[in-house]
């Protein structure tokens, strides 16, 4: 209805509104109907044009538009501009989509956007949440954040949510009908809190100047998977380096180019498809660790593999005050893993597979992989920089003058309306 009524109203020339769903198939089916019906009356009466391959309608006397998108095909709205957009279930949608694709078409002509859906986890939906959260709270009026629980909107009937309330386990019934991000289940390996209050955390140079610099890198295996380098520095890990269609010997060069840089005191390779980048590493005169991901763990009779434990350390990392960059991407890969047990009672963390099946467009966990690649072994003296820290992670959030990622957050809240 905002979208009907900004375009009925519309001033501007060639308005153009949209809605975006997930896929262009929810959009059509659970909107294009709707929208029909909802302006019926000016269809009949040849006030509205309706234009059914394009899913879009157009307001005959000032030519305003609304058409239906999906975020699956995002290269359909670059280059237009947008008065006003509305994007629906937003926790669907790949992290990347505001910020590179649907915001610069709102510059132009300072367009509106009104983002709808239900909790999830660590995703685009949260991220637009907390900034507007954050805006909002210094009284920047171009946000305005509200969230609605089932007994507050009056679309359910009371006997119906109590029905689904026994029904349902406690974690869903929070997270779809009270909007509770913080919930997290008996089997996840990390929680969105522990990840959130990760990100908020940030050491000085000072803080970590005396511990080891280790360099983690996860090579593409095939299709979508990203090539990814992460640096970890004591407590504090630092904006991964992340590539797409990359060929082995030109990621080599990277990884060298980095070495030179950071001077690591280790640098560990997934070797599942890295053999062609240790190869050519090696053959460049470096020391690098292969990491087989599938071997056998060091602790045996309490991770059935590797790839587990190091995914353990690295929780215990966090947990201990580990400091981590705000990736929405790498934020969704780590609250997304759960774990079991196998027969002989060790810890058996979810498989690549699995995890896939449930991050947006079944995308690959490689940078938070990349990232427990360096967890492979101890690296002298990086026990020492958080063995004897308290587990409750809020309390390490340190005030300082000096913060090394100031660049990087201006950058993130250089525009929000």
């Amino acid at each position: 209805m905002q979208l009907v009524k900004d375009a009925l109203e519309c001033k501007l020339e060639l308005g153009q509104f949209a809605y975006i769903a997930p896929l262009l198939k929810q959009a059509k089916r659970n909107v294009w109907r709707r929208l029909k019906a909802r302006l019926e009356p000016l269809i009949l009466s040849g006030m509205v044009e309706v234009n059914e391959s394009e899913l879009t309608v157009t307001i005959r006397h000032n030519k305003a538009a609304i058409s239906l998108y999906g975020a699956d095909n995002p290269d359909s709205l670059r280059g237009i501009h947008l008065d006003g957009v509305v994007l629906d279930e937003v926790a669907q949608m790949e992290p990347e989509l505001w910020d590179e694709v649907v915001r610069p078409t709102l510059a132009d002509r300072k367009g509106w956007a009104v983002f709808i859906g239900t909790v999830k986890g660590v995703d685009l939906f949260r991220d637009v949440y907390e900034r507007g959260r954050k805006l909002e709270a210094h009284e920047r009026g171009e946000w305005h954040v509200s969230s609605w629980t089932c007994y507050e909107t009056d679309a359910l009937d009371a006997d119906e949510i109590e029905s689904m309330k026994a029904e349902m386990s406690e974690a869903a019934f929070r997270r779809e009908m009270l909007n509770d991000w913080d919930v997290q289940g008996n089997d996840q390996l990390l929680s969105v809190t522990d990840v959130r209050q990760a990100q908020e955390r940030v050491y000085t140079r000072k803080d970590i100047e005396h511990s080891p610099v280790i360099l983690g890198v996860d090579p593409a295996r095939f299709g979508d998977d990203r090539s990814v380098i992460v640096r970890r520095q004591g407590l504090q890990v630092f904006e991964p380096y992340i590539y797409r269609g990359v060929d082995n010997m030109t990621l080599a060069s990277t990884v060298a180019n980095l070495m030179e840089q950071y001077k690591p005191s280790a640098v560990f390779v997934d070797a599942g498809a890295g053999a062609g980048v240790i190869d050519r590493l090696r053959q460049l005169g470096h020391t690098i660790i292969e990491v087989p991901f599938g071997g056998r763990a060091d602790d045996a009779k309490l991770f059935n593999n590797h790839r587990t434990e190091m995914w353990f350390r690295m929780r215990d990392w966090v947990l201990a005050g580990g400091a981590l960059p705000t990736d929405t991407s790498l934020a969704m890969e780590l609250a997304t893993p759960t774990y079991a047990y196998d027969k002989q009672e060790r810890r058996k963390l979810e498989s690549k597979d699995e995890i896939k099946k449930r991050l947006p467009k079944a995308g690959s966990p490689d940078i938070a992989d990349a990232l427990a690649v360096t967890f492979s072994s101890v690296v002298s003296g990086n026990e020492d920089v958080y063995a004897d820290l308290p587990v409750e992670p809020v309390t390490l959030v340190r005030t300082r003058d000096y913060d090394p990622y100031a660049r990087y957050r201006n950058i993130r809240r250089g525009f929000r309306r």
